[in-house]
């Protein structure tokens, strides 16, 4: 009667820890890495945007330091 009772109790013990502390713990920890893999591809994508913005004045000189040099040709004496 009395192994009965303490597998009893031994068998609720181990059930309360695994559905209290470990099932609880890992789902909190599944839920953070996705909310930092969220966090890092959001970052990631500002950055590029920041990136591009950057870029388009730069083309835009680029684009318009290219279109004073060829509005002039060069010119060649024929004989």
């Amino acid at each position: 009667m009395f192994k009965v009772l303490l597998w009893a109790l031994a068998i609720y013990l181990l059930y309360r820890f695994i559905f209290g502390l470990v099932i609880p713990v890992s789902k909190t920890a599944s839920q953070i890495k996705q909310k930092m893999s969220e966090m890092q591809q959001q970052q990631a994508f500002q950055q590029q945007e920041y990136a591009r913005q950057q870029e388009q004045p730069q083309q835009k000189q680029a684009a318009s330091s290219a279109v004073k040099k060829d509005d002039y040709l060069d010119f060649e004496e024929v004989k």
